[in-house]
């Protein structure tokens, strides 16, 4: 039986344009694409959007989901669009809901220690603004001079001082959220300590945009340390020698900022990128730094380097020298992904298995003939190994496939997690019952149908 729409796409978008008012509607196809498809996206996930918007006001967030409710229309919440595992990608005919420009810095208040910020603030202006009251803001992923705060909430993202500072979620006191039936309500607030109710503020980091749009967020600021910071890098040889020296140094007291670890083919290709010849080194590199790089406390990270047989040890305290060493981290990507072929995951174990994690990987690179290049957070368990392969393949190589699968099944394996912190999106959502087991799985779809009863909320993402 053939079913016909009782609407058309012109009748959707004419109620849109009643209903959003302050913001912009694109409908032309060069924006369409450009919101609806990342690199990330295959054929098979595709989908050209009806309509981008961009919402300039909580007024432009209702009256979009209002004509959403109305015909049933697919709404995919996006920030500055940096998401990895096709998290906010266009669904055809659906609604790209972008929140990119209500980006204003509401409140910095040193006297609360707090940021008000709407979802479009950059994680790096906030944290710019915050260091001239003489704050900062601790998140910091890899894409913090390009993705929003609300981008940042909506994946729980990471970085590298998380060793210390925490995740976005150990950050965000409070958030104001337009749930899909269009009311607005408000989470947490600005005080450390709330007993009142289920913590539906952490309900919401880390949920994709599937329960709800977030408007408004209240995030902690820290006073920046006292003293000088101290940096520097350490070889070994290899990624399992590498762990343990930074399970000890974990274990020590001393709080390190970063401890950030990089395999020998990522530092090979840093120095075919860089200019450098830290490959020379022949080994794996640890980048630490402490906010406070006291005399006593570089003393026993030295010690403990030495204990676990690091090599060519450099520390510093000069400012310019450690932006080349934090540069060395952030170019990571570039330096690897020079074609157009390539994946990057993200996985996580307690510190006690990362060394095990770290042999599997490379062995596993051996056996399928496979460059594997392992990057990541070390300090607090979070690998990120990375794939590449022939441009002129079409398609995914087996080998690949495998690896990735057999990976994913080693995190789980030693108590771990197959997203420390790049989310779970479309491409990971097929592995939710393998981490989270039968019944939990089955919450997660009722929390879900709870808040989004239409399932018009970014659909097929996070869950399945």
């Amino acid at each position: 039986m053939t079913v016909f729409r009782a609407f058309s796409d012109q009748d959707v978008l004419d109620d849109l344009q009643k209903n959003v008012t302050d913001g912009q509607i694109l409908t032309d196809p060069t924006n369409l694409n450009k919101f609806s498809f990342s690199k990330n996206m295959t054929d098979d996930d595709s989908g050209l959007a009806l309509a981008v918007i961009e919402a300039a006001s909580i007024k432009d967030i209702q009256g979009t989901l209002k004509t959403a409710r109305k015909f049933h229309i697919a709404v995919i919440p996006q920030d500055q669009a940096t998401s990895t595992v096709i998290g906010s990608d266009g669904i055809a005919g659906g609604f790209i809901l972008s929140t990119a420009k209500m980006n204003h810095i509401k409140e910095i208040s040193p006297a609360d220690s707090v940021a008000v910020v709407e979802p479009g603030v950059i994680n790096g202006d906030l944290d710019k603004a915050a260091r001239k009251q003489g704050f900062f803001y601790a998140p910091d992923p890899a894409s913090k001079l390009l993705s929003g705060i609300g981008g940042n909430v909506s994946t729980n993202a990471g970085g590298m001082s998380t060793v210390k500072y925490g995740a976005t979620k150990d950050n965000v006191l409070g958030l104001k959220v337009v749930l899909a039936d269009g009311r607005e309500i408000k989470l947490g607030g600005r005080t450390i300590k709330q007993a009142f109710g289920y913590d539906l503020t952490q309900l919401f980091v880390g949920s994709e945009g599937t329960l709800g749009i977030v408007t408004e967020i209240t995030v902690k600021l820290m006073p920046i340390p006292l003293g000088t910071p101290a940096m520097g890098l350490a070889f070994f040889e290899n990624m399992s020698e590498l762990s343990k020296a930074v399970t000890a140094i974990r274990l020590s007291g001393v709080y390190p900022t970063m401890l950030e670890a990089l395999d020998a083919n990522t530092v090979e290709a840093l120095d075919k990128y860089e200019g450098t010849n830290y490959a020379n080194d022949n080994g794996a590199m640890l980048i630490f730094k402490m906010d406070n790089g006291t005399k006593e406390s570089m003393d026993i990270v030295n010690k403990l380097l030495a204990v676990h047989n690091a090599s060519h040890v450099q520390v510093t305290a000069v400012v310019s020298e450690q932006a080349q060493l934090e540069k060395l981290r952030q170019d990571m990507l570039p330096a690897i992904f020079t074609g157009k072929n390539h994946i990057m995951e993200d996985m996580a174990v307690p510190l006690s298995q990362l060394a095990p994690l770290m042999d599997y990987i490379q062995k596993l690179g051996q056996e399928l003939d496979l460059k594997i290049f392992t990057a990541g957070h070390a300090g607090d368990g979070n690998v990120h190994p990375s794939i590449i392969w022939p441009d002129e393949d079409t398609e995914v190589p087996e080998n690949v496939i495998i690896a990735l699968q057999k990976m994913f099944k080693k995190a789980l394996e030693l108590g771990g997690t197959i997203s420390g912190e790049h989310a779970v999106g479309m491409m990971k959502n097929q592995w939710n019952n393998a981490e989270l087991g039968e019944d939990v799985e089955q919450i997660q779809h009722q929390i879900k149908d709870l808040f989004d009863p239409m399932n018009i909320l970014n659909p097929k993402r996070k869950i399945n």
